[in-house]
């Protein structure tokens, strides 16, 4: 296995300060927060596949790597402003802010395959979101990094899909229903408040006399976010789900599916424009 990057690996002589877009650095401070915080979702995976040695190895080393790119993401955003604590927003958000169930010893998605189909669609938008970060950056250094994180999350997802795989071979696998009700709820999770609080805690709270308003600051963070995607993005991520879902996108149904999945993308990204 290839020596993984490191924070030392990036060159930060080389950040540009004058390139730095403020609606940008908004989301990169919010994803900082979420990407650190993968050691709830580490003792969560652990609790489900207790027992599955080797996808607990997998866990650990997937969990080090996320908080790496939280650590990049926040040395980042704290050169582009240097009134941002990452630390003390970390704190805001362990402490007042959204909690998984770090109690349970089964999936919240019914099954460990539901879990992993749920982690191979986290993974795939994870991986467009980074590369249409790549794609909008100005700035050289967070492009760096943010090229190194998407091509982690292509990785990683590589990871958890062949583990869904052995699961499936090993076990019946999920009916369409079930996997679609899987995607569905993932779906219907991209509101939450993790998100939402990791906005305000990173962009509003210290600055500003506001309390949190999960709604506002869910619209506010969705309308940057999805700003950065172009049709080619959200394609590269609805592939990945695709293949993930059983479905090879080179097929006639795959290929009906993408243009559907963008025009809905669409519709959703107007209803924050319009709430702007």
């Amino acid at each position: 296995m290839s020596k993984h990057w490191t924070l030392d690996d990036i060159d930060w002589q080389a950040f540009e300060p004058a390139k730095v877009d403020s609606a940008l650095l908004a989301i990169i401070k919010t994803a900082a927060i979420v990407e650190a915080n993968a050691a709830d979702y580490v003792t969560y995976l652990l609790n489900v596949f207790e027992g599955d040695e080797a996808f607990c190895a997998v866990v650990h080393q997937w969990g080090e790597e996320e908080k790496q790119h939280g650590a990049a993401l926040a040395r980042w955003a704290e050169l582009a402003d240097p009134d941002f604590s990452f630390d003390e927003s970390f704190k805001r958000v362990t402490e007042d802010g959204y909690q998984l169930p770090l109690e349970v010893t089964e999936s919240v998605r019914g099954s460990r395959q539901g879990e992993l189909l749920s982690r191979c669609l986290v993974e795939s938008s994870t991986t467009s979101f980074y590369t249409a970060i790549t794609d909008a950056a100005e700035e050289p250094v967070l492009r760096d990094i943010a090229k190194r994180i998407a091509a982690d999350e292509v990785r990683h997802y590589g990871l958890f899909r062949r583990h869904l795989e052995r699961y499936e071979a090993d076990e019946e696998k999920l009916s369409i229903l079930k996997r679609i009700r899987v995607v569905l709820g993932r779906i219907g999770e991209a509101d939450d408040d993790e998100f939402a609080f990791a906005y305000y805690a990173t962009n509003i709270a210290g600055r500003q006399d506001v309390s949190y308003d999960q709604e506002e600051c869910a619209a506010a963070y969705h309308r940057h976010a999805l700003g950065l995607y172009a049709r080619n993005h959200l394609e590269l991520g609805g592939k990945m789900i695709l293949r993930a879902f059983g479905l090879k996108p080179d097929r006639v149904l795959a290929k009906t599916l993408l243009p559907v999945m963008w025009l809905a993308f669409r519709r959703h990204r107007s209803q924050f424009d319009k709430a702007a």
